[in-house]
């Protein structure tokens, strides 16, 4: 039997779209003699459609176009990702189902059993679960088919209950010769090797060859990587497909005895890819597909102040969507050191992207100069400096108003998690680029980037080597603010994505001190982070839709022991 594993990338709610891309992919696989196409999970409506489903029209017109894809079947079996209705009359109104068809038919009807409710998703809100575990027969040949988490079955990154129905496992004992998993599962950092250890280990386990075909694409915040695998019985990878990009995995597969024979890809290495090589593309391909996706603007803005952020968010931009796209603004003040605007400069230079300079000095004098009767008699302080930021976010939307650009919002994870931000200020923006990038994750990306993408000095030594400073007062470092951020980003990681206790932190080596400030700074700024610009996942715990924490709460309270003059007042 001859099979094609093909990764696509939908847009949500695009069904016309969507339909038509599923169909040209049928019509390609019929020239190439395929005999089973397997496509991703929510195919036609795209991963995660959320409240659309909601709509009855919406529904409604997916059951519609199910139909019409079935009817374009023909000797090629299907199976396809979509939403059916439940005719039940009790329970959630539709299923996250596979669709099996062929010649024209419906065969066959899978329906999603496991449905996660943890991190960002959210599946038990809109579909009834599936109960039943039968192999479908294709060709002679008896498979399994599962859905996504049915796959994973207690083994994924974050894990806040536990499963008592194992789907492969009962249809390898209904008698199941090989499995397939449908999915549409983002990407994280440490996805690569915790999905491929899982699938290959089911493989090994059941001894049966697995088939697992993933989305590919951005949906807002998630990015999906596709890395769609074949795993043979003795739970080998055979081949894997290409990461962040649409492609087909076409392979021979012989049930008899269970042999499979790739087609159109070089054996797969075992080897993952860097972590910064997959954060950068995932980065890449998460702002390409959100312009495209939502079709705010062709261009982007971004404030390019001389420091590390902003010049790894140039950077990205430019290998998204083509430096001529990419316009960056310098706004220099008295506090500016001399290498912000210079380096700035080298770096535009070096990516081939417009740089404009607007000084903000004149600017400040006259809100200085408003405010002098209310200020008077007080000390320079926060709102002083955080004044600044609120200029530059000023003249930064004001060109974004103008020209149709969207600004991209160039703070990272460790400044958005303590409250290190401005309101209203650099805090602007369409899109958070890196807003899930943690402060050393940003150096050791950049470094990535000169020394094994390009090979050669993109963004400027001189720009990794400073000291990070938010050039807000006279010879300003954030380590006068905030720990180092090598050790802040370890006590972030431990309570933010491990969910350590306070108890727990302290164990690892971090000063009792350090610890109780991060801690409380990380859960007094959540009203912040309620009013920042939408960022793209790439770790197991993002903010946003994967940490839904309250503004108002008192049990962390007791953690906290931070003075009013703290830099979580920085508004």
């Amino acid at each position: 039997m001859k099979i094609r594993l093909s990764q696509l990338n939908p847009v949500i709610g695009d069904l016309t779209g969507n339909k038509d891309k599923i169909i040209r992919s049928i019509q390609n696989a019929e020239e190439d003699g395929i005999e089973l196409l397997i496509l991703p999970e929510l195919m036609l409506t795209g991963y995660p459609p959320m409240d659309l489903l909601e709509k009855e029209a919406f529904r409604e017109s997916c059951y519609q176009l199910n139909r019409e894809i079935i009817d374009h079947t023909g000797a090629m079996t299907v199976i396809f990702g979509s939403i059916t209705p439940n005719h039940s009359g009790v329970g959630r109104k539709c299923y996250n189902s596979a669709i099996v068809a062929a010649n024209g038919d419906q065969i066959a009807l899978v329906h999603k059993a496991l449905l996660p409710t943890y991190d960002v998703f959210d599946d038990l809100r809109y579909f009834e679960p599936g109960s039943e575990f039968k192999p479908v027969v294709i060709g002679g040949v008896s498979f399994g088919i599962t859905v996504c988490e049915d796959i994973w079955y207690n083994a994924n990154e974050i894990n806040y209950h536990i499963y008592d129905v194992n789907p492969a496992e009962l249809l390898v004992e209904q008698g199941a010769q090989a499995i397939i998993n449908i999915s549409a599962s983002p990407f994280t950092k440490y996805k690569p090797h915790s999905r491929r250890s899982m699938l290959q280990g089911h493989a090994k386990k059941y001894k049966r060859p697995l088939f697992y075909v993933n989305s590919v694409g951005a949906q807002t915040e998630l990015v999906f990587d596709g890395d769609s695998l074949i795993a043979d019985p003795q739970g080998n990878m055979l081949a894997r497909a290409a990461r962040f990009e649409e492609c087909n995995l076409d392979i021979h597969y012989h049930a008899q005895d269970q042999g499979i024979s790739i087609l159109n890809a070089e054996p797969a290495a075992l080897e993952d890819p860097p972590e910064e090589q997959s954060i950068f593309r995932a980065l890449t391909l998460g702002l390409r597909d959100y312009m495209e996706k939502t079709g705010i603007s062709d261009k982007v803005l971004v404030g390019l102040s001389g420091g590390i952020d902003s010049a790894l968010v140039c950077a990205i931009a430019a290998e998204a969507l083509g430096p001529e796209n990419v316009i960056a603004v310098t706004m220099p003040s008295q506090f500016s050191s001399s290498g912000s605007v210079s380096d700035s400069e080298k770096l535009a230079q070096n990516l081939g992207i417009k740089l404009h300079e607007i000084a903000i000095k004149d600017i400040y004098d006259v809100f200085m100069d408003k405010l002098d009767p209310l200020f008077k008699d007080t000390e320079f302080g926060v709102a002083e400096e955080n004044l600044q930021s609120r200029i530059r976010g000023n003249l930064l939307m004001t060109l974004s108003n103008k020209f149709g650009y969207m600004l991209l919002n160039t703070g990272n994870k460790s400044e958005l998690a303590v409250g290190y931000c401005t309101l209203y200020g650099d805090m602007a923006g369409g899109l958070a680029l890196i807003s899930d990038v943690y402060k050393t994750e940003v150096y050791s990306i950049a470094r990535w980037y000169n020394e094994k993408y390009h090979g050669k000095e993109i963004i400027p030594d001189s720009i990794i080597e400073k000291e990070p400073s938010a050039e807000l007062r006279p010879d300003q470092k954030d380590t006068d603010s905030l720990p180092d951020y090598g050790t802040l980003d370890a006590v972030l990681k431990y309570y933010i994505e491990d969910q350590s206790s306070r108890e727990e932190i302290i164990a690892q080596g971090i000063p009792e001190e350090v610890t109780d400030r991060v801690i409380g700074l990380v859960d007094r700024n959540e009203y912040k982070r309620y009013q920042s610009a939408p960022g793209l996942k790439v770790s197991p715990k993002s903010f946003g839709i994967g940490r839904r924490w309250p503004i108002v709460q008192r049990w962390t309270g007791h953690e906290r022991k931070l003075k009013e003059t703290e830099v979580s007042n920085k508004n």
